[in-house]
Order: structure tokens, then sequence, then C-alpha cells
């Protein structure tokens, strides 16, 4: 698989994502606990302060920095909150970076478009004066026009921001549409572009690998999916399947399964028996047609995630 084609960050979202599952609620311990995991698993980045509990999730901030972890940490602030500059302030003093937020839905407010354009830049000038790595991220990005997404963008781009994140928020989306809109963007903008999937129709790591394809450089993620609704892109599913084709993580394979399982204890949500890459099924061999050459039905060795191959053999 060496030497890789492509390095690909990913961004963590469990400590954020994870919290809009229904009776998920990590208590302080808690994040503290699963932090040190993700740092373990070599995971370049956390996101883990939520837009609208901003000076909440702080406090937790607060307590990892004690760690001196190499992990960095980030978080979102809505660009049109009554509140951002008091939560940028507040928030340059303890997190690594952050992103501004701005739907580019005009069924969000600011309605108008110009209003948007014009809020945001103020908004980002104001934060690159307290934290010089800001981003900017666009919720709805699949649910308005291209050319008012590109629009938005460029002009972050003009105005500083450190990078771009793209949201498939309601996750309707396809490969093929991802792909060509990433692509475009692409095409115009000079800043590291990531990709956010959700789940709904099942097409978030689909999504994100076309994001990659497409030429994006970075992933949001969550360990086992997790995330309101259907969940979002899977940490243990994007992983893999880069190194699959040749691209880099820093993630080492061998961290998936503990992570997993780790997660699921602490957040108290199943992951399925049949779940791609961690699923307790995934090298179990039951079809007769399977067992004279069981590898020929599996999509990567069990050896790269530390796991092995289990035969039931039906008696006669």
């Amino acid at each position: 698989m060496h030497p890789f084609s492509k390095k690909v960050v990913i961004k963590d979202s469990t400590l954020r994502e994870g919290l809009d599952v229904p009776g998920v609620n990590f208590s302080l311990e808690q994040k503290l606990k699963i932090g040190r995991w993700l740092d373990q698993a070599q995971i370049p980045e956390m996101e883990v302060v939520a837009p609208g509990h901003v000076l909440r999730d702080l406090e937790f901030v607060k307590r990892w920095k004690q760690k001196k972890a190499k992990i960095k940490t980030s978080g979102l602030i809505y660009a049109y909150h009554p509140k951002c500059r008091e939560e940028i302030e507040e928030a340059s003093r303890y997190l690594d970076r952050f992103d501004l937020l701005m739907s580019v839905s005009t069924k969000r407010k600011p309605y108008e478009k110009g209003m948007k354009v014009s809020h945001l830049l103020e908004v980002l000038s104001f934060s690159l004066h307290q934290l010089p790595e800001t981003g900017v991220g666009f919720p709805n990005s699949t649910q308005t026009d291209i050319d008012f997404l590109l629009e938005i963008s460029e002009k972050s781009v003009r105005g500083g921001a450190q990078r771009i994140t793209i949201y498939d928020t309601n996750g309707k989306s396809n490969p093929f549409e991802i792909h060509q809109l990433i692509k475009r963007l692409k095409d115009h903008l000079s800043i590291p572009l990531f990709f956010h999937g959700h789940n709904d129709l099942g097409m978030a790591t689909a999504n994100s690998l076309a994001a990659i394809d497409a030429g994006a450089e970075g992933l949001d993620v969550t360990v086992n999916g997790l995330g309101d609704r259907a969940g979002n892109t899977s940490l243990e599913q994007i992983v893999l399947n880069l190194y699959l084709k040749g691209m880099d993580t820093g993630i080492p394979l061998q961290s998936l399964k503990p992570l997993s399982q780790g997660i699921e204890r602490e957040s108290g949500i199943q992951v399925s028996k049949l779940a791609p890459i961690v699923g307790e099924y995934i090298f179990h061999h039951q079809s007769v047609g399977h067992l004279e050459c069981p590898e020929l039905f599996e999509a990567f060795d069990p050896n790269l995630i530390d796991s092995s191959r289990i035969l039931h053999k039906k008696e006669e």
C-alpha cells in the first residue's frame, strides 16, 4: 500500500455530533476518556464544541488542555448568533481552531443571500483577529444553488478563511452529486476543503469517498457513525476504505475495533453485528460455497484490524 497517494485529514466529531443521539449524554469524565482514546488513535483533530452550546462545551476544553495531548481541539460557532462575538473571544482562548457556520439555505436566518455574505465576512474578520486558525462551514450546502455556494466560498477565502467545510446536512445527496459539487468548488478554491456527511439515505461513507476523489482534503467523521437521525460518516469505514485505496490518514488500523468497542460502551448505542469493518459477523463464514476459499468473500484481510476468520462448518 506504500507509498500513499494522498494524505487525508480526519476530524472526529464524536464528542459533538455524538451528543445529538437521543439518550447519549457523555459526562466530563467520559469525554476525557474518549479524548484520550482519540489521541492514542493518532486522530489529528477532535471537534468538541457545538454551536449553540459554545460556552458550556468549553468547560471540557479547559480541563482537556491540562492533558497536553497531541490531538487538536476545534468547535463550531454560529456566525449569526447574537452572542457570537462573545463566544469567539472565549473560544479563542482555549480551542486550537474553530469554524464559523453560515447556513446557505434561504429558509434559515438571515434569509437574504447578500446579508448572509456580508454578515459572515464581518464576523470572519473579527474572528481572525482573535484566532488566525478560523474556518467557515456551510450547513445546507446541498440545498442551495451551487453558484451562491461558490460565491460565498470564494469571498470567504478572500476574507481570510483557513478552510471551508461543505455540509450535506439532510443526507439526501448521492456520490455523483457530491463529486460534481466538490470538483466545481476545488476548481475555484485555494484552501483546504472538508466534507461533512449525514447518513439519512445510507450514503455518508460513499459521499465522503466521492468528496475525497473530487479533491477534498479532509472529512468529518464519528466513531460508529454516531450522530443525529441516521448518524454521520463512520470513522472506521472511512479510514479502512481510504487505506485500501492507497490513501493515508495516519490512523493505525488496529485502533479501529477497540475504539469502536469503547464508544459502544460509553454511548450505550449498540453496534450491529452486521456492521461493516467492526461488526461481530464481518469475518464469519457459514455458506458452504465460502468454505473452500473464504478470502474470496472478504473485502479486506482480517489481520489488518487484528481480527480473525471464523468458519461455521455445518454437520452433515
